[in-house]
């Protein structure tokens, strides 16, 4: 155990975190997401919601100040519609963390799939929330 770093970040969790560059991004997948398929490093952190786990990873983790959209969500397939409380709750943590990044950008959904293959790792939740995914690009940890 460590102190002032949430329960919640295992340790492969944190080594990963650790090793990222800025650019590099990390998957906070839903439940339904398929992680393992589209990239080969899925970490597991089943059971955790991913405003608890933004909770817990953005007072370690810079988002990255020099891209327009350091945080990116699944754009809903036609036909769908999209649960406002979802966004709402990860905001929460975002503004609370971040609080000069305030907006989340939407991607189609298998551009985001290309996003999630080409990321640095997938970790795999247990939210249960449509569309819960989560793109978060890191940045420059300040001086």
């Amino acid at each position: 155990m460590l102190k002032g770093i949430s329960p919640l970040l295992s340790p492969d969790l944190l080594a990963t975190l650790a090793r990222m560059g800025h650019g590099d991004e990390i998957v906070l997948a839903d439940a339904h997401f398929p992680g393992e398929s589209v990239n080969p490093v899925c970490l597991r952190a089943d059971g955790l919601r991913i405003a608890d786990l933004l909770d817990a990873i953005l007072p370690l983790f810079e988002l990255d100040a020099y891209v327009e959209a350091p945080l990116q969500m699944m754009t809903p397939v036609e036909g769908d519609s999209l649960d406002p409380t979802v966004e709402e709750a990860y905001l929460i943590p975002i503004r609370k963390h971040a609080p000069g990044t305030t907006t989340i950008s939407r991607l189609e959904r298998f551009a985001f799939y290309d996003r999630a293959e080409a990321a640095f790792a997938v970790v795999m939740t247990g939210e249960t929330a449509k569309y819960g995914n989560i793109i978060l690009t890191k940045g420059v940890t300040p001086c």
